[in-house]
């Protein structure tokens, strides 16, 4: 058997841990709210601040690095927190120091600050771009998909005339596709969630059609042997051996499914929408609140992800293996 790797039991390890991490954050931090704001402050000595911002991130690394260690649940869960707010500190400091403009770079502080401010139109986005195009287009474009897949591997000649097509669509980028559909739809969010649907339908397609017909000859024989209906082979065998290309392409699907959207978005919209956001901002130099939308499409990204990950771990499982 393979040894199980356990935190490090050295004398002092976790003290040395706690305390690479407390110089690193508390280090950062202390540094982030001594600097000057860009712009309302005299310029400090950048290189210095450099020299001293880059060491405090390379303790916080020793110490992120020690936190690592073992296989518990903080083990795996904290060396990525503290990697972020490593990130975020580090950046908020070097900014300051550089005294680069809000219109180039704004700091993390005034992108949190813009966060809070515009909260209600951000949400609002984030509901029409997430919830109305990707999240919509996304089950439509699903359900196609796999219903397509069915007819695909039950009928040879659309195997052979339909799905070479399906591989070809699938190749189209996004920005070729999203003008014409725009227009041809209309400026409200239905376009947007055609886009998206049509983005996820081909990579569903043939991620199920390659899981539907990976399943093993020795299996469907036996299945034949013990004179099982169609019905119930595809149950018991088929579908079992398809989850995990299908789940496979749900978690590229998920993510294409946001970036359709708000890449949809710059070509034509109602007003409303995280890509809608982003594209007039960046026109006014108001790039707090577009990284603060870059924020929130990231955040509902994430989350899409996970709950499509969390969805594959519960149900696969359970199909097991024929």
């Amino acid at each position: 058997m393979t040894p199980t790797r356990t935190v490090a039991t050295r004398p002092g390890a976790a003290l040395l841990t706690a305390t690479a991490l407390l110089i690193g954050v508390g280090g950062l931090l202390l540094a982030a709210l001594t600097l000057p704001v860009p712009g309302e402050g005299t310029p400090p000595n950048a290189r210095l601040w450099l020299a001293g911002i880059l060491a405090l991130l390379a303790v916080g690394a020793v110490g992120v690095r020690g936190a690592a260690q073992g296989e518990s649940r903080a083990a795996r869960t904290l060396p990525a927190a503290f990697t972020l707010l490593l990130a975020v500190l580090g950046t908020e400091a070097l900014l300051r120091a550089y005294a680069v403009p809000a219109g180039l770079i704004p700091t993390p502080g005034r992108v949190l600050s813009a966060l809070w401010t515009a909260r209600t139109v951000l949400l609002q986005d984030t509901y029409t771009t997430f919830v109305l195009e990707a999240l919509l287009g996304f089950l439509a474009g699903t359900a196609l998909g796999l219903i397509m897949a069915l007819l695909v591997v039950r009928f040879r000649f659309l195997e052979r005339g339909l799905l070479p097509y399906a591989a070809l669509f699938s190749s189209i980028p996004i920005v070729a596709l999203a003008p014409v559909i725009v227009k041809a739809v209309g400026l409200d969010w239905p376009s947007k969630t055609v886009v998206v649907a049509v983005t996820v339908l081909f990579p569903v397609v043939v991620g199920a059609v390659r899981g539907l017909q990976s399943a093993s000859w020795l299996h469907l024989d036996l299945m034949h042997t013990y004179a099982a209906t169609p019905a119930q082979t595809f149950r018991d065998v088929r579908v079992p051996s398809a989850l995990p290309f299908v789940f496979g392409a749900l978690k590229v699907a998920s993510t294409l499914a946001l970036i359709s959207a708000i890449v949809a978005e710059f070509f034509g919209t109602n007003g409303h929408g995280l890509g809608f956001r982003i594209q007039i901002e960046v026109g006014r130099f108001g790039l707090d609140i577009v990284w603060a939308a870059i924020v929130l499409a990231s955040v509902a990204g994430i989350a899409f992800f996970a709950l499509v990950n969390a969805l594959e771990t519960r149900l696969l499982p359970r199909a097991g293996r024929p």
